[in-house]
């Protein structure tokens, strides 16, 4: 995919993966949509980006995803058509099961997943009509294997897996792609932003994300798979080869998932 004279719409812009790629978006000659729930973070986003009078400013809720229709058709109208949907936006978890009230379960998977698919739902027909469009799903390893005080978070990953999977299938005929990318550990908010059982934010940082690949790096190499179509991209340190653990050896990821000291 060539980004140039291209319209790209990213969510969770306001901060950590989203901001980094709007921030290496800027710098190819395209137009940006930027969202995400706080205006005014968007908006310094906007400041920093190359070409700022090129990036317009979108805001909403993933969670009402009521809205979504009205959403794409808002952001359609900015720039007169959008080519690629970066759906980044979305929250994490730290909390074990036993722990964790429902209400958490259900937002995670009303964010995560519910929001993300009525939004790409609502952009569809527009990538119909044009016989073109790419979605690119920012989704998790944790969206290929489980580990402890992520449940609520790996289930919604994991369904988005399924969803855009099919996706792919039912509309290449349209001439839509979808890229997958499943990050490990990047050096973000992530973690302090990640609700515990009780709904409240976690407000703390673990050494894995602080030691993850640094944001800028990995927004590089999402570009690159973006731009190359790829169907799945795995993109982090050592964590990657759990994808193989748990497709080869299920039994090994389980004992190393047990033995990390990761929450």
């Amino acid at each position: 995919m060539n980004f140039s004279g291209k319209t790209i719409w990213i969510t969770g812009a306001s901060s950590g993966i989203g901001e980094a790629l709007a921030l290496e978006f800027s710098k190819q000659n395209c137009n940006l949509i930027l969202s995400a729930r706080r205006k005014e973070k968007l908006e310094e986003v906007k400041q920093n980006c190359k070409f700022p009078e090129r990036v317009k400013i979108l805001a909403f809720d993933l969670a009402e995803i009521e809205n979504m229709t009205v959403v794409a058709e808002e952001a359609i109208l900015l720039f007169g058509k959008v080519d690629l949907l970066i759906n980044n936006g979305g929250i994490s978890q730290r909390s074990l099961i036993i722990d964790t009230d429902i209400s958490v379960d259900k937002k995670i998977m009303e964010v995560d997943y519910l929001g993300t698919v009525a939004l790409s739902k609502a952009i569809l027909p527009h990538f119909i009509k044009n016989k073109s469009g790419h979605f690119a799903v920012v989704t998790s390893l944790m969206g290929k294997f489980g580990s402890p005080y992520r449940s609520g978070y790996c289930a919604a990953k994991h369904a988005l897996h399924g969803f855009f999977d099919v996706l792919r299938m039912e509309h290449q005929k349209d001439n839509i792609k979808v890229t997958i990318v499943c990050p490990g550990f990047v050096n973000t908010n992530v973690s302090r932003n990640a609700l515990v059982g009780d709904g409240t934010v976690l407000n703390k940082q673990d050494d894995a994300t602080e030691n993850g690949l640094e944001v800028v790096y990995f927004s590089q190499k999402m570009i690159q798979a973006i731009q190359k179509d790829k169907f799945e991209v795995y993109i982090g340190k050592k964590e990657i080869l759990g994808i193989y653990l748990k497709r080869f050896f299920p039994k090994l990821l389980h004992k190393v998932a047990m033995k990390a000291k990761v929450r």
